[in-house]
C-alpha cells in the first residue's frame, strides 16, 4: 500500500476499494476459514496431512496469497469439543496467528477471531491496530460473543444470556471503535468502563479495520447490520441464504450503512462426482459423533431423539463445521458458488480436508472455471 487514507479523508470509500482485499472487484471474495486449530473445520478421524502447527499455516497462507484469496480467518478457541478427536484441542491464539501470517504474505488480509468476553476492548483495540500497522493496512477483527459455555467459565466469566451477549458486544466494539479514532475519550458502558483512553499508534485502515460478524439469529443480525462491514450467514438452502442477505441489507439501511454478506463452505471436489462423493463420505463415516454431538447441543440443535434432520445436520458440522456443502467436479463447485453469488452472498470462506494439498488443486481446476462464470477476475 503506497498512500494513506489519513491524506484523503474525502474519499475513504474508494480507498478502502483501493487497497483493502475485501473491496476489489471480484464478485465473489474467497477465503480461508479455520486452519489455526487441529482437525480444522473437519470432525473426523479421516486421513489428512493438514497440522494445526505454524510451519504448516505458513504454507497455506502463502499458497493462498499466491492465488489471489481476499482473506484468512482463523477460528477463535481455547478449549477441545471432546471427543475421540478432541476436536480442536490443539489451537494458535488468534492475534498472535493474524500476525504471524501477516508476516508471511504480501496481499491478503489477515483476521483474528476475538470473542468480546475474554478480551478487553482496549487490549484488542491495541493489537489490532499493531497488526493493522505490521500489515500496512490488512487486518481484520471478526467478533464474537461466546456461544461455548466451557470455555467462558474456564476465564472465571458467567455465560450471559443470548441477547445480552450481543449488547455486551455492542459496548465492546464501541469501544474499541472509540480507541482507533479518537484521541482521548470517556467511555462509561453497560459492561465496560474506560478512563480517559488512548491508544497510538492508531490503524493504517480508516476509519478503522474491516469488522467480521457470523450473527444469525435476530439478534446476531441486528448487531452486524449496525456495526460491522460483513456478515457470515450459516446457509441451510438458497432460498433461506438469499432471504437472510435481503434481511441484512434491509436491516443495514435502517442505520443508514452498508453490511455485506458473506458465508463459508467445506470444498470436497474431484474430477468425477462419483470421486466427490465418495470423498466426501469418507469425511463422515470417519467422523467423531461424539465430540460433533457435543457441539450440536451447546448450540441448541440436538433433540432428545435421534432422528434424520439431526442425523444431517450432523454429517454437515462433521464435514465443514455446518457449512455450506461444495461437493462434486469442478465446474459443479462453480455451479453451486455462482448460485450463492446470485442470491447475494459476496464472499465465501472455504475449509477442506486436506487444506494444503486440495487448495493447490482449487487452484488449478477450481479458480480458471471461476475466472470463467464472471465470478473472479484474472490475477495480475
Amino acid at each position: 500500500m503506497s498512500s494513506n487514507p489519513v491524506d484523503h479523508p474525502d474519499d475513504l470509500s474508494q480507498w478502502r476499494r483501493d487497497h483493502v482485499p475485501v473491496y476489489n472487484t471480484n464478485r465473489l471474495k474467497l477465503g480461508i476459514f479455520g486452519t489455526n486449530c487441529s482437525n480444522g473445520c473437519t470432525i473426523t478421524h479421516a486421513e489428512t496431512t493438514f497440522e494445526p502447527t505454524y510451519e504448516h499455516n505458513v504454507k497455506i497462507a502463502k499458497l493462498a496469497d499466491q492465488l489471489g484469496f481476499e482473506m484468512l480467518v482463523p477460528v477463535g478457541r481455547w478449549k477441545h469439543f471432546g471427543g475421540t478427536t478432541m476436536f480442536n484441542g490443539d489451537n494458535l491464539e488468534v492475534y498472535t496467528w493474524a500476525t504471524a501470517m501477516a508476516c508471511n504474505t504480501d496481499r491478503i488480509m489477515v483476521c483474528a477471531t476475538s470473542h468480546t468476553p475474554t478480551a478487553h476492548p482496549l487490549f484488542a483495540a491495541k493489537q489490532g491496530a499493531s497488526i493493522d500497522n505490521i500489515s500496512n493496512g490488512r487486518f481484520g477483527l471478526n467478533i464474537v460473543c461466546g456461544w461455548f459455555r466451557p470455555e467462558i467459565e474456564m476465564f472465571g466469566k458467567e455465560q450471559l444470556p443470548h441477547s445480552e451477549r450481543y449488547a455486551m458486544a455492542s459496548d465492546w466494539v464501541t469501544c474499541v471503535k472509540r480507541a482507533w479514532t479518537e484521541q482521548n475519550f470517556d467511555h462509561a458502558g453497560q459492561y465496560f468502563t474506560i478512563n480517559d483512553g488512548f491508544l497510538s499508534p492508531k490503524p493504517v485502515q480508516q476509519p478503522y479495520p474491516v469488522l467480521l460478524n457470523a450473527g444469525n439469529s435476530e439478534d446476531g443480525r441486528e448487531f452486524s447490520a449496525r456495526e460491522v462491514d460483513f456478515n457470515f450467514i450459516t446457509i441451510a438452502t438458497l432460498e433461506s441464504g438469499g432471504e437472510l442477505v435481503a434481511d441484512i441489507h434491509k436491516r443495514a439501511a435502517l442505520h443508514k450503512r452498508e453490511c455485506g454478506v458473506m458465508s463459508y463452505g467445506f470444498v470436497c471436489c474431484r474430477d468425477t462426482e462419483e470421486e466427490a462423493q465418495a470423498a466426501y463420505q469418507r469425511v463422515v463415516d470417519a467422523g467423531d459423533w461424539e465430540a460433533t454431538h457435543n457441539i450440536m447441543r451447546l448450540l441448541g440443535i440436538e433433540s432428545g431423539s435421534f432422528d434424520e434432520q439431526i442425523k444431517s445436520f450432523g454429517e454437515r458440522f462433521i464435514a465443514g463445521w455446518g457449512g455450506y456443502p461444495l461437493v462434486g467436479t469442478p465446474e459443479q463447485v462453480v455451479e453451486k458458488m455462482t448460485e450463492l453469488n446470485d442470491r447475494g452472498v459476496e464472499g465465501l470462506i472455504l475449509t477442506w480436508l486436506d487444506y494444503h494439498e486440495e487448495l493447490k488443486y482449487f487452484g488449478e481446476k477450481v479458480l480458471p472455471l471461476m475466472e470463467q462464470a464472471g465470478l473472479r477476475e484474472q490475477l495480475k
